[in-house]
């Protein structure tokens, strides 16, 4: 079994940054592209980012210029830096992996932006 586990959230005022943090853990011996969505309520799920196996990254539009995806293959982790957040970021922001050639999510961390 494979978990992803997310940390990293919580409230931050307009402006402000957060790093998000996913980490693989179980019996896991491949991980590819691997990426953070989001959602909010009454709206369906939407890609945040995306990052290769080789480290090659792809954005959303809405989050060019703001947000990193980074990773770590020797610890199995994903990150996101989300820097001059806007209250339209308010989410539940989930983490996603290709792991041992199937998909799997994170249970989801809150992101709050708001003063």
């Amino acid at each position: 079994q494979v978990q992803l586990v997310e940390s990293g959230g919580g409230l931050v005022q307009p402006g402000g940054s957060l790093r998000l943090s996913c980490a693989a853990s179980g019996s896991i011996f491949s991980i590819n592209a691997m990426g953070w969505y989001r959602q909010t309520p009454g709206k369906q799920r939407e890609l945040v980012a995306l990052i290769s196996s080789g480290s090659i990254a792809n954005y959303a539009d809405f989050v060019k210029g703001r947000f990193t995806i980074s990773r770590d293959n020797a610890k199995n982790s994903v990150y996101l830096q989300m820097n001059s957040l806007k209250p339209e970021d308010t989410a539940v922001y989930y983490c996603n992996g290709n792991v041992n050639f199937r998909t799997w999510w994170g249970q989801g961390t809150q992101v709050t932006v708001s003063s």
